[in-house]
């Protein structure tokens, strides 16, 4: 009973923390008194990695890059969320889903509360980062990879 127990698989969130967090308002106070609407850029990306047997980090990062003028920069704020995970007994075919679906949609929620937090300390209205699928980022995201490695050319000797 107890060997069958070891091999039981194991998901646990061990933390979920802040890892990074910069705010730049380079045009202040003058970008302040601009009326025009400004333009909102958002990137995301997720990254994970072993950091111990069978322990594992993985992080969400958020860029808002907010312009008037089309080069005017009013804010920009980079955050990276992360989250240690206890992942054990699982195939190793099913990891790849488990790092870039499951774990970023349990820290996502706290990158969109900090992001939000940070912007409206800064004196604007919070920034509410949208809601993500990550299934369908992760499934575009190995596509693209199956193309790229489907599409490489052999070099000719």
């Amino acid at each position: 009973m107890a060997e069958t127990q070891d091999q039981a698989p194991v998901f646990q969130i061990q933390r979920i923390y802040l890892k990074e967090a910069s705010l730049e308002q380079p045009n202040s106070p003058a970008i302040l008194l601009q009326q025009e609407q400004p333009q909102v850029d958002i990137q995301l990306g997720v990254d994970g990695n072993n950091v111990a047997e069978g322990i594992y980090e993985v992080t969400v990062t958020a860029t808002v890059h907010t312009r008037v003028g089309g080069d005017k920069t009013v804010f920009l704020v980079e955050a990276k969320q992360a989250g240690i995970f206890e992942i054990r007994n699982l195939p190793q075919d099913q990891m790849g889903a488990i790092m870039g679906i499951a774990c970023p949609q349990i820290v996502y929620p706290y990158l969109r509360g900090n992001v939000a937090d940070l912007v409206q300390r800064a004196g604007f209205p919070p920034v509410h980062l949208a809601e993500i699928n990550f299934q369908a980022m992760y499934e575009q995201q190995q596509a693209q990879q199956a193309t790229a490695a489907n599409g490489a050319v052999p070099a000719i000797q």
